[in-house]
């Protein structure tokens, strides 16, 4: 629950926002794979929500003054995110606009990927990518990042190649011996994601939890890892997203969806882009698997355990395009790891 010092700093930022200081503070909410704390406080018929840092990170208190900083910046310069009415820099509580409760990810449960209105909301939120990536360029400042102020090579390498072979391959599924390759094959991708023009903003995990609906407008949340980046990374964290499971079909025309919507921001060789674009799957893809893997055994956040067959599975699919014959020690690892996800399922 909220203690006594995030209580003074909520009624101190209501007051200075116009606001009753004296408001009903609802459960803690849940976060999904994130250790920061959500509270929504009901202020007669306005909705707004409390978020309180890590207390067992030690980052926890960066991350909130990066969420606030790259938060009020984003917000000012049009991107569709919760406005952020007050920070207390001494607690690290963030008082921001309350979106409700509907993720894309249930319009996509409810209604089907297919579904024209879930259709519209991708759109909608393409449209929303491309201009977070490029029409906040304009003075962000890359000291609010609390994390790596970019993505590049060494984050490649350590936090989602790294990440898939220590998390999901040593970890989880406990495989040994893995093909001496894999490290080389490692930094070619790394080698060939980095000639991707890296100076756009990247939100670094835009995916379907985290884009709310409200109202029919896509909004954008958990922005807080923002750094600069390529362009076809947050693409690709959308489109090979393992929550919804968008066939190739559907994300090719979402794909073109997204280049129409981002040639109306900045010039677009289109045929540059989708080469290198699929680099960023790949590393996206490393990362989902890590990530989950690492959620699931060492957070005890069993929700993603069953996403991480069908992450697997888009892998393989991608290694299987032509371009995937400079990866055949990835290829066959992620082969291994597949026999082993289904010999686990059917224990």
């Amino acid at each position: 629950m909220l203690t006594d010092q995030h209580r003074q700093a909520l009624r101190t930022l209501l007051t200075a926002q116009g606001f009753s200081p004296e408001v009903q503070v609802a459960d803690r909410m849940a976060g999904d794979g994130s250790d920061r704390q959500f509270y929504r406080l009901s202020l007669g018929e306005l909705s707004l929500l409390a978020i309180v840092p890590s207390a067992t990170q030690p980052q926890g208190m960066a991350e909130a003054r990066g969420a606030f900083a790259i938060g009020r910046h984003l917000f000012t310069l049009g991107a569709v995110v919760p406005r952020i009415y007050g920070f207390d820099d001494d607690s690290g509580l963030i008082l921001c606009e309350d979106l409700g409760d509907t993720k894309l990810h249930d319009l996509v449960l409810q209604y089907g990927a297919q579904a024209p209105e879930v259709e519209a909301y991708y759109r909608q939120a393409l449209a929303a990518l491309a201009h977070l990536q490029t029409e906040t360029r304009q003075s962000f400042q890359t000291d609010w990042c609390w994390d790596t102020p970019r993505y590049d090579r060494a984050l490649m390498l350590t936090r989602e190649s790294g990440y898939f072979q220590k998390a999901l391959c040593e970890d989880f599924l406990g495989m040994k011996d893995l093909p001496q390759g894999l490290g080389r094959e490692f930094v070619f991708l790394a080698e060939r994601a980095m000639q991707e023009p890296a100076d756009f903003v990247l939100h670094r995990d835009f995916q379907s939890r985290n884009l709310m609906v409200r109202e029919g407008k896509v909004r954008i949340i958990d922005f807080q890892g923002a750094r600069m980046g390529p362009l076809g990374y947050d693409l690709a964290s959308l489109l090979i997203d393992p929550y919804v499971g968008l066939s190739l079909d559907r994300q090719q025309a979402l794909l073109g969806c997204y280049l129409d919507a981002l040639a109306s921001h900045i010039p677009l060789d289109r045929g540059r882009f989708v080469e290198g674009y699929y680099y960023m799957v790949l590393q996206r893809n490393l990362q989902i698997l890590g990530a989950f893997a690492f959620l699931s055994k060492n957070r005890g956040k069993h929700f993603f355990r069953q996403f991480i067959k069908p992450a697997a599975a888009t892998m393989h699919l991608h290694l299987d395009a032509p371009q995937g014959k400079d990866f055949p020690s990835l290829c066959a690892v992620v082969e291994q790891v597949i026999a082993l996800l289904e010999t686990d399922v059917q224990k």
